[in-house]
């Protein structure tokens, strides 16, 4: 008997005496859990490729014995990173210097300057997808399931007061139910939380190596025009 009861106070049976705002609250949970799961796995798997790619780019540039091999690679390969993609923008740039254009009027270092900026801004707005749906995930998550356990707690409530009946078999099992709202919203948030801090120093880390990489860049087109041999690699690349 004593089994029996404990078994009808489990989670089966708290979703048959949920009403619609619970279940409302539910499926709230189940898609910030979804959602954050399947940005964290997706965000991982090519946070990884784009680091290897880059790391094999990066290593066979500054190999190259200089620029127009490094183009010639770029022609035959598609640029599949962001170091190669800021290299082929760096390289259009400078194709395009000679050009009687207002995109090219403040001087060829301005236009390269702009360029690599603008490659820069759109690498670290690329990198931020998913990171507003982790954010609200793990800080709306929590507030769901406490919602979800007050209103729970309300009625279990009601019906001890209908029932009369107060004693601590039936508190537990309705109170104990409601209380599950809560450990689902902290079980949403957390893995979401710790994704988001994750993924955002990840984010820091590539962001602060492709702008270093953009300067040797910038060193090496204007100083070297285009055509000589890659000069050695800061400290940052080399790590």
């Amino acid at each position: 008997m004593e089994q029996t009861a404990v078994n009808s106070l489990g989670f089966a049976h708290f979703l048959t005496q949920t009403d619609g705002v619970g279940q409302a609250v539910l499926g709230t949970l189940l898609l910030l859990s979804i959602a954050s799961w399947y940005l964290i796995v997706t965000r991982a798997l090519a946070n990884t490729l784009a680091q290897r790619k880059a790391e094999e780019f990066l290593k066979r540039f500054w190999l190259a014995s200089s620029l127009s091999d490094v183009e010639a690679t770029l022609h035959s390969q598609p640029a599949d990173n962001a170091f190669a993609v800021l290299v082929q923008k760096s390289l259009e740039a400078l194709a395009d210097s000679g050009k009687d254009n207002l995109a090219v009027a403040g001087g060829m270092a301005e236009y390269l300057t702009r360029t690599l900026n603008n490659e820069v801004d759109l690498e670290a707005a690329k990198s931020e997808y998913g990171l507003t749906v982790l954010a609200s995930a793990g800080s709306a998550a929590p507030y769901v399931g406490l919602f979800g356990t007050v209103w729970g707690i309300y009625h279990a409530l009601v019906q001890i007061g209908l029932s009369g009946q107060g004693t601590l078999d039936k508190v537990a099992g309705p109170v104990g139910e409601a209380l599950i709202m809560t450990a689902l919203g902290l079980a949403v948030a957390i893995p979401a939380v710790l994704a988001y801090n994750a993924f955002n120093r990840r984010n820091r880390m590539w962001l602060s190596r492709l702008e270093s990489f953009a300067h040797d860049l910038y060193v090496l087109l204007t100083v070297k025009g285009g055509n000589g041999k890659p000069v050695a690699p800061s400290a940052t690349q080399r790590g």
